[in-house]
């Protein structure tokens, strides 16, 4: 299957690009998942960046998982536990993601993730490339340098820091 012989790019924005994932606490489990993800075999993460409103990832599925299914549950499991902390924490904020659904009350992803195989190894540099360079976007501005964002796998590849200890090389 080609989900399992190619890396994927994969891009999930929050509904209507609000600014939820902003606290630390909310990248936090977006980081415990993909470690959970990858320690159960379901997935390769090669790169990623979690930014205010949406999130990149390279990964790959492992054999014999689904992407639908994998994306699925990553996505399922991150609103589920951001949500239940906003009815905690933030009740006010949850109101803001409230939705006229019949399968769910709120709701924090937006629908239909995009994902796109990639095919070589140049067009894999330029997407790791591209997502260790958003944070320095004029529009974001979270840091000086790739590297010293927090929560991307630059330091990864440009300092060969392994903070996440989820990630493996693109090249191997």
């Amino acid at each position: 299957m080609e989900e399992h012989r190619h890396m994927a790019f994969f891009t999930a924005t929050i509904l209507e690009w609000k600014h939820l994932l902003k606290p630390d606490k909310y990248k936090q489990i977006i980081v415990d998942s993909l470690t959970y993800l990858v320690e159960q075999k379901r997935v390769k993460v090669y790169g990623f960046v979690i930014m205010p409103n949406h999130l990149h990832l390279l990964w790959k599925m492992e054999e014999p998982h689904i992407r639908a299914n994998v994306q699925r549950d990553f996505l399922k499991y991150t609103s589920q536990h951001i949500r239940y902390d906003l009815a905690q924490n933030h009740p006010a904020v949850l109101k803001k993601f409230r939705v006229n659904a019949k399968d769910r009350q709120h709701q924090l992803w937006e629908r239909n993730p995009l994902s796109v195989y990639l095919y070589s190894v140049a067009v894999t540099e330029q997407k790791l490339q591209y997502i260790h360079n958003n944070p320095l976007q004029e529009k974001w501005k979270l840091t000086d340098l790739p590297e010293n964002y927090s929560f991307s796998s630059a330091s990864f590849y440009h300092q060969n820091q392994d903070t996440f200890r989820f990630l493996t090389h693109y090249l191997d």
